[in-house]
């Protein structure tokens, strides 16, 4: 039952995007942690660093797991056009995300201040553009994507 039910759900790109944006916010928030504990960088500074290696991380995911069937093929410059197509539409997600993130570290009061906690409703708040953009924009070599 379970095994059907995980089946259903992989079978929607949105689910499938979800999963890749999970693995993209662990991928983000340790950057974060290692920035900003290890290396000593500013929240803003590391954040930024953080949102670049996780944008990097999260379009290899959803290039061969969310939208496979549509990512482009072929010669490095199709998958170079893709891949800053992808940056450039994630940019406004990002943006959204990390303006949410800024505000709240900067004028939210405790708990909603923590880099961590900011960072993580910054991401929600910017899941809704990146999907829609990269859906709709990015990934549509192969066809139209299913949600």
């Amino acid at each position: 039952m379970l095994n059907a039910a995980m089946r259903w759900l992989l079978r929607h790109s949105f689910i499938r995007f979800g999963l890749v944006g999970a693995g993209g916010y662990v991928v983000d928030a340790g950057v974060l942690g290692l920035t900003t504990g290890q290396f000593g960088f500013d929240p803003y500074r590391g954040r930024a660093i953080a949102v670049a290696i996780a944008m990097t991380a999260t379009w290899l995911g959803n290039r061969y797991l969310t939208f496979a069937a549509q990512r482009a093929r072929g010669s490095v410059s199709a998958i170079a056009q893709e891949a800053l197509k992808f940056a450039g539409a994630n940019l406004i997600g990002a943006a959204v995300s990390y303006g949410t993130y800024a505000a709240l570290v900067r004028y939210a009061a405790v708990p909603w201040n923590n880099v961590f906690a900011a960072q993580a409703i910054g991401v929600l708040a910017g899941l809704v553009f990146n999907f829609t953009l990269s859906r709709t924009l990015v990934f549509r070599n192969g066809g139209p994507a299913k949600l």
